[in-house]
């Protein structure tokens, strides 16, 4: 059980990255450092926004417009934190 825990945790800690990288590139592109018309930046680009977007999407449903300003990534970053906290706080469990 203790293998499950660690691969919970381990699928947690792939999605806060894969979230980080989308936000800086999402600056980066939007402050004309990175270009789409790149091949290389447009396929993790899209490639990120792919796997990411089933998560975004209902939290923007929840979340009102802010007028330009996506809260999404921040709530869903808020929220694998607090499924590592309960994780943690109940590894008993998984012994």
């Amino acid at each position: 059980m203790v293998s499950l825990f660690q691969i919970l945790m381990l699928i947690l800690d792939i999605v806060w990255f894969f979230i980080i990288a989308h936000v800086i590139m999402s600056w980066l592109i939007n402050f004309q450092v990175l270009n789409l018309h790149q091949q290389l930046v447009a396929q993790i680009w899209y490639g990120l926004n792919r796997i990411l977007e089933p998560l975004y999407a209902p939290v923007r449903r929840i979340i009102p417009n802010m007028g330009g300003i996506d809260l999404a990534p921040l709530a869903v970053l808020i929220a694998v934190y607090a499924l590592r906290i309960i994780l943690v706080n109940n590894v008993s469990a998984f012994y």
